[in-house]
């Protein structure tokens, strides 16, 4: 017991003598000042799960350390989020394959276009790996959320997410020539 309050008395003075200074490190390398301070709580909960903070050598550069890695977590997690944001809008915005050839005409060329686009998209398909294929069929073909997919797949959604991408990045260069020629007619 009395090792356990001497240790929260020495992660006191550790918040003490190095809070100040470790938040300005912290908040002049991040945009936000709630960022800077999820961070600070991050270190300092890293600091309260050690062992024994006597066998950090240099606390200083210990905790520095412990907030850079912090500080790079955090712009690569903005980087991801950020990345599967704009690949969801972009979903509603160019992804539709569905919404472009599922147009009605009577127009023989259109048709035939149509049916070649039809075609060349389930040939391509076949290509793609197997989670990517039923991603992809069952977002854009079926109609079902990338959240429905996860939950029946028993997935991660940033899971489902990447392998849409792969699918969308994978047909677009072998259907790209196809698009375009349907776009410009």
């Amino acid at each position: 017991m009395a090792e356990i309050a001497t240790e929260k008395n020495n992660i006191l003075q550790v918040i003490k003598s190095y809070g100040n200074h470790l938040f300005a490190f912290i908040r002049s390398r991040v945009s936000a000042t709630e960022d800077a301070e999820d961070i600070l709580q991050d270190v300092w909960y890293q600091l309260s799960n050690q062992s024994s903070i006597e066998d950090i050598n240099s606390m200083s550069g210990w905790l520095h350390r412990v907030a850079r890695n912090k500080i790079t977590d955090s712009y690569r997690k903005k980087k991801i989020k950020k990345s599967d944001e704009d690949f969801v809008e972009d979903e509603d915005e160019d992804l539709s394959f569905t919404n472009i050839f599922l147009s009605e005409s009577d127009n023989i060329e259109t048709k035939e276009l149509q049916q070649l686009f039809w075609e060349t998209l389930f040939d391509a398909l076949k290509e793609l790996p197997q989670n990517q294929r039923e991603v992809f069929i069952m977002n854009e073909l079926e109609d079902k959320t990338l959240q429905q997919i996860a939950d029946m797949q028993n997935e991660k959604l940033k899971t489902i997410i990447s392998r849409k991408r792969y699918a969308v990045q994978n047909l677009r260069k072998r259907l790209e020539d196809l698009y375009n020629e349907f776009m410009n007619y």
